[in-house]
């Protein structure tokens, strides 16, 4: 049975995309940039360019997925597009706060708790809805987020080691 197309199963879609590909692209980011340059304007960019930029393309990725599936009407389509713009965008930007209010090192772990409070949070209502194992989902979303973290965070660490030193 597939799943069923209308303008709230879209707006799931935009959602939950958004949202995850806010945090762990953005956390990701946060990280490298912090670990590589050690600079809090670098990250303070980065975070606005992902905010925007990426926020853009993700949206215009779910935009052509959803047209080309063939079963969704254009509200439906625009729905998607438009809930995973705004929904990458507001996530992106709330890394922003941690970024300004503490020192970059702080930062960086503020934004890593931030980062696992949101995602547990949606893994958790995604497991209750499949009727799946909350702890299980969450787990395995946590996982998959901290291989992003340590993988940016070593690259960074390598570009400066490189670049820098």
């Amino acid at each position: 049975m597939s799943a069923p197309h209308d303008d709230q199963h879209s707006l799931q879609v935009g959602l939950l995309f958004g949202t995850t590909s806010g945090i762990i692209t953005t956390l990701g980011l946060v990280v490298g940039l912090a670990a590589g340059t050690e600079s809090r304007l670098a990250v303070i960019g980065g975070v606005l360019t992902i905010a925007v930029a990426d926020a853009m393309s993700d949206a215009l990725g779910i935009h052509i997925s959803e047209e080309a599936e063939g079963v969704h009407t254009e509200r439906e389509i625009w729905t998607a597009t438009l809930a995973t713009f705004f929904s990458k965008f507001l996530t992106a930007a709330t890394f922003l706060v941690p970024v300004l209010l503490l020192d970059l090192q702080a930062a960086v772990w503020a934004s890593a708790i931030w980062g696992a409070i949101v995602l547990s949070l949606m893994s958790y209502g995604v497991a209750k809805v499949q009727g799946a194992r909350p702890w299980w989902v969450i787990g395995e979303h946590l996982l998959i987020a901290a291989v992003v973290v340590l993988a940016t965070h070593y690259l960074g660490v390598w570009v400066h080691q490189v670049l820098v030193e």
